[in-house]
């Protein structure tokens, strides 16, 4: 494709992205500089630098790359930026880590990120990771190399089929996916990435891909007022006022509510609290609002379903009237949709038509749940209260199930340590190691990243918070090396945070690149790595089902403080085999200004003190038939 006359040389190219670069970091950023017109409208560029651009207009100012063959023209755009101070370029060693660190600053900050990869095995290990923005409601770019739009023959690393687009089906399946196989269809997929990124109820990856031919495209005369911006309109409250009565009445007839708020209340703490002091209802949380809802508020029962808490599965089996908010009910949250055995009616508040509608009998008010639920506070107060002691039968028998459930907690912090039969010596537990870490990580003022399996779900049974944003749990994908890859966040946002990754033996090793990465680009934070040699979760779970774990054991032997020892700049610690040794290298860790690592050791047993257990039901193993007769009894 011929170029413009505007730059007939390299030199004159890279010059033309410099002056533009320049302009936008003098005027702190995109707009400012297009409206003092230090930025032309109409200017002469490629599609690559075209795209950078776009998504400058969007505030994307991060880039987390693992460039390659298919992704040298954008990196060169990228260099020339990041010289000018008009963005932040961040080389990693896994696209996976890549991924994890964006989701992690879109979700602990709102900052978004752009994630770029090469063909082939980069793009699909960032498909693989984007499994948890997806899942989470987290908003991130991916620009992925793609085979050439000319077909010329294979591409090496592109899928070996005589098919066009396979890539472009391929994440389609995921989320929504543009190809930029026509250079002038840019500002299109910019406006698709703006409104699937910065949705207002449920952002989600955005999935770009580049032709490498097509990267270096000339535009000539590109009126740079194409590039989108804005952010999409919430909802807002739902406009069904005759629903509202409706449901005020069937709160009021109803003798036992419980409040199920998931992902979609983040931001409706008070309006929750309120509808349960009006409804006499007690809340149900999801991990993924921690401290929404303060822990120690006499109505929150904390965390329910299928590793739930003794409270929270109480409130879940004997109530009568169901109010879901913001949630989409995963399988675990509702005990695999036998949570609610006894629910004769559900109100449900979502944005989403299909989530408003996932159980029989069912009233949906389609709505932000905020302002939805002010509403319904609203309508609540117009009826008469019911003629019910203070506090209620209801509130009684649940206050009670959580006393059950502090002092169950409490017994195993009372005994944080047991004799581990594979080390052969007096262990803490994982229990007493989370909760110290919590609590530690509390006073400091940090972040806390649960990785999957067993510390994820002790974590998020453990964490008591009195205020949102101070622990993150990727309940919706479960990702092994999530906790490790968010610290990365911590050197990227532009209000830098202390983190504190829990994370398992397992977990670690899917992406110990954090090591390397986060030394490069200043993480602050510190790895606790919970070290049981095995994979605790699944080994619990196969010997609930079986009697036996198989598979989900090793008997190798890591130094782990070795190995983290081995990377300059990080400060690599023992955590020891007691409280007292584990509060001094917390200290040591908190005392470092970059990353850390403490290896811990921890209790892997059949003791009923090692572990906090499950309170609830789930489709899985030979739990199946009669977790699956219970659904279809209930017919919720």
């Amino acid at each position: 494709m011929p170029q413009p006359t505007s730059f007939r040389s390299p030199d004159e190219l890279t010059h033309r992205r410099r002056e533009r670069a320049l302009a936008i970091a003098k005027a702190g950023s995109f707009e400012t500089a297009l409206a003092n017109d230090t930025l032309s409208n109409n200017v002469d560029l490629t599609l690559s630098e075209a795209l950078v651009l776009g998504l400058l207009r969007q505030n994307v100012t991060r880039f987390l790359c693992v460039l390659g063959h298919g992704s040298t023209e954008i990196g060169e755009v990228l260099r020339l930026y990041q010289e000018a101070g008009a963005v932040s370029v961040h080389g990693l060693h896994s696209e996976i880590e890549a991924s994890h660190a964006a989701a992690a600053l879109n979700w602990t900050t709102g900052e978004k990120a752009a994630v770029v990869t090469s063909i082939g095995p980069g793009a699909l290990q960032a498909l693989a990771a984007s499994l948890l923005p997806a899942s989470n409601g987290l908003g991130v770019y991916y620009l992925l190399g793609d085979e050439t739009s000319e077909d010329e023959g294979f591409n090496m690393q592109q899928i070996p089929r005589h098919e066009q687009g396979l890539f472009l089906r391929l994440f389609s399946t995921m989320g929504a996916a543009y190809s930029l196989h026509t250079p002038g269809a840019l500002s299109t997929a910019l406006k698709r990435g703006l409104v699937t990124t910065a949705h207002p109820h449920r952002p989600a990856p955005f999935y770009l891909l580049m032709p490498m031919n097509t990267q270096a495209a000339a535009l000539a005369g590109f009126n740079l007022d194409e590039l989108p911006c804005g952010t999409p309109a919430p909802l807002g409250a739902s406009p069904d006022d005759h629903a509202y009565g409706e449901a005020a009445q069937a709160l009021r007839d109803a003798e036992r509510v419980v409040i199920r708020a998931g992902g979609g209340a983040h931001a409706a703490g008070s309006e929750l609290l309120e509808l349960a002091e009006l409804a006499d209802g007690v809340i149900v949380t999801s991990p993924l609002i921690s401290g929404v809802v303060p822990y120690a508020h006499p109505r929150n029962m904390t965390v329910g379903g299928s590793k739930g808490s003794i409270c929270g599965n109480f409130a879940m089996e004997e109530a009568d009237l169901l109010v879901v908010v913001g949630s989409r009910s995963v399988c675990q949250s509702d005990s695999s949709r036998t949570g609610y055995p006894k629910a004769k009616r559900v109100i449900h508040i979502n944005t989403d038509l299909h989530d408003a509608w996932h159980y029989n009998r069912s009233l949906a008010l389609l709505g932000d749940a905020a302002p939805t639920l002010a509403k319904l506070n609203d309508a609540l107060r117009r009826l008469a209260a019911p003629d019910k002691p203070t506090p209620s039968a209801w509130l009684t028998a649940c206050t009670e199930q959580k006393t059950a459930w502090d002092a169950f907690k409490k017994a195993r912090y009372d005994r944080p340590t047991l004799f581990d039969e594979k080390r052969q010596c007096d262990l803490l537990t994982q229990p007493a190691a989370v909760k110290q870490v919590c609590e530690a990580a509390r006073a400091k003022e940090a972040v806390c990243f649960f990785d999957a399996g067993d510390v994820q779900a002790n974590g998020f049974q453990i964490v008591e918070d009195a205020a949102p944003g101070r622990c993150f749990t990727d309940t919706g994908a479960s990702y092994m090396g999530f906790a490790v890859s968010a610290l990365l966040a911590t050197g990227l946002a532009r209000q830098p945070f202390y983190g504190v990754a829990c994370t398992g033996d397992g977990s670690f090793m899917m992406n110990p690149q954090i090591l390397v990465d986060g030394v490069e680009h200043g993480a602050r934070g510190v790895i606790v790595l919970f070290d049981n040699r095995r994979m605790a979760a699944i080994s619990g779970l196969q010997k609930a089902q079986y009697g036996h774990d198989f598979a989900t054991d090793d008997s190798v032997v890591v130094d782990y403080v070795a190995l983290a020892g081995a990377v300059k700049g990080v400060k690599a610690l023992y955590g020891g085999t007691t409280s007292a040794e584990l509060t001094a290298a917390l200290q040591a860790a908190f005392s470092y200004e970059g990353l850390s690592l403490i290896h811990l050791p921890v209790y892997s047993g059949d003791d009923p003190l090692g572990g906090l257990d499950a309170w609830g039901r789930w489709n899985v193993g030979n739990w199946v038939d009669d977790t699956q007769a219970l659904r279809h009894k209930i017919g919720l």
